[in-house]
């Protein structure tokens, strides 16, 4: 059986995405990103001709990576909505704790320029859309108690996020940003989301 060798675009985006969650953007020249690909900086720059275009290429990876996960995740559960909500935190916690640099990139999208952000936003507003509609049909169902389906996606969100943002603070209150920590949030998270929603 033979694998498929990445391809240099592909390999330049996994090199930036854990370049930059690491680091942070700033922090990170093309020339550093380019030595570890082991590519010249101008076929870096022939696929990103910058590095704003770079960074956007790293941010619609990863929203179209989360897409992938978060629809695999729905379609293996059960049909029972906190099974699905379960599948779906596991499934996006899965990267950060095999990939910690993937709670970096969450870091940095809090520090982008508006438009760069706003452009994240964009692609990640189906998915969310898609979420709010579900999360409200369960609830008019009654399979769900009746909630606030964008307070309840925030929540959510904001304690992904709260990882990459705020680590001091979660320090304070006993959590470590181990693999074992990430699990043990998560797990936190699918607790509360459960007694927050079971009918």
């Amino acid at each position: 059986m033979t694998t498929t060798k990445p391809s240099t675009r592909d390999r330049i985006l996994v090199a930036a995405t854990d370049l930059f969650g690491l680091r942070g953007v700033d922090a990170v020249s093309l020339d550093q990103i380019a030595a570890e690909v082991g590519v010249a900086k101008q076929t870096l720059l022939y696929w990103f001709p910058s590095k704003d275009e770079l960074l956007q290429g790293v941010l619609a990876q990863a929203a179209a990576d989360l897409v992938l996960v978060v629809g695999a995740a729905v379609r293996s559960a059960t049909d029972d909505p906190l099974d699905r909500i379960d599948a779906v935190v596991r499934a996006v916690f899965r990267p950060a704790v095999r990939r910690p640099a993937l709670l970096g990139l969450i870091r940095e999208v809090s520090r982008l320029p508006g438009p760069v952000a706003a452009s994240l936003t964009d692609q990640l507003r189906p998915l969310v859309d898609r979420a709010h509609v579900y999360l409200r049909a369960e609830m008019d169902a009654g399979r769900l108690r009746r909630a606030d389906p964008g307070l309840v996606a925030a929540l959510s969100y904001a304690t992904v996020t709260g990882i990459a943002t705020e680590p001091e603070a979660l320090r304070v209150n006993g959590w470590e940003p181990t693999a074992a920590g990430l699990r043990r949030l998560r797990d936190e998270l699918l607790a509360f989301l459960r007694a927050a929603l079971a009918p």
